[in-house]
């Protein structure tokens, strides 16, 4: 098992605490960042774009993910031209459709050709991607978030679903394929294998990944000590 940093993949780290993320920017193989409005209400952010400028400040120049929050193409149209002018290292994530379930596609093609950099996200479908790449360019770089994890959570196979992402992409040099919605250490192998170009994994799954290449038969010697130590700690007696 390969150790973390020697993996072919991108890693990028998925979170919206300013602590978190100066910690992560220590660690070498950590090639990129995105964060999303969910998360950034969980850490109680109130200052969308304060926020945003501190994240920039500390990250860059590697690349960083920030999302609209509009609903309308107009309204995503202006704030995306808005984010877009934050940082060089800035993408702009814009849904593949918005909550009335209309794809965004054309706007995003618009977005790309004018040469704003793109993080399409919420992508669960092949269709999705088809209908995302009749509008866009072959020259501004644009990822497409795939969320794999909700993918698997329904019972399909993640690696299979994102190696039909990729065969509909292979043409676009411009195009980069984001594992999203990680859920295990594992996720990380798994993405690796299908040759997905970018993962990206919140801080609790990435301090996971530090027993990456562990021999199990010490690994299961641990376990064991740590239930016995807890049994003893407690005085469970029988």
């Amino acid at each position: 098992m390969k150790k973390i940093d020697k993996l072919k993949i991108e890693i990028y780290a998925d979170g919206a605490e300013l602590l978190s993320f100066k910690k992560l920017k220590k660690l070498g193989y950590i090639k990129g960042y995105t964060t999303n409005p969910s998360l950034m209400r969980k850490a109680g952010i109130k200052h969308y774009k304060i926020f945003a400028k501190k994240v920039i400040k500390i990250v860059k120049p590697k690349p960083i993910s920030f999302e609209i929050f509009e609903d309308t193409s107009k309204k995503i149209e202006e704030q995306a031209n808005k984010i877009s002018k934050w940082g060089e290292n800035v993408y702009v994530k814009i849904p593949v459709i918005n909550t009335k379930k209309i794809f965004n596609s054309k706007l995003i093609g618009k977005l790309n050709k004018n040469g704003i950099k793109l993080n399409v996200t919420a992508i669960f479908t092949v269709d999705q991607t088809k209908n995302i790449i009749k509008y866009i360019g072959k020259k501004t770089p644009i990822i497409l978030s795939v969320f794999l994890g909700r993918i698997a959570d329904t019972g399909i196979d993640p690696e299979k679903e994102i190696r039909k992402h990729l065969k509909i992409t292979k043409k676009f040099k411009n195009v980069k394929l984001l594992w999203a919605s990680v859920r295990e250490p594992f996720n990380i192998i798994q993405a690796e294998r299908s040759k997905c170009h970018i993962i990206t994994i919140p801080p609790n799954i990435i301090e996971k990944t530090k027993v990456f290449g562990k021999k199990l038969d010490l690994y299961s010697q641990e376990t064991v000590k740590e239930f016995y130590n807890d049994a003893k700690n407690v005085g469970y007696k029988i």
